[in-house]
């Protein structure tokens, strides 16, 4: 891990975002007190929810009438 002060990263911001890339932990501090962490961006496309599941065929037909009843 890297701690790096704001007026350091500044300057060398285009190094440190290659060594971030690399796998390397970057802290930038602000009067030597962490601030950020310096992270790659995920790659690839992301996935939209995690869940599996199907949808029955059926899953828009009325519901048998004890069931109604049960919702009232």
């Amino acid at each position: 891990m890297t701690v790096v002060n704001v007026a350091s990263a500044k300057g060398r911001l285009s190094e440190l975002v290659a060594r971030a890339e690399a796998g390397e932990e970057i802290i930038i501090a602000r009067a030597g007190r962490p601030a950020v962490r310096l992270v790659p961006a995920q790659a690839g496309p992301r996935q939209f929810g995690g869940l599996r599941f199907s949808v029955p065929d059926d899953f828009d037909e009325a519901l048998p009438e004890e069931e109604l009843a049960a919702w009232e």
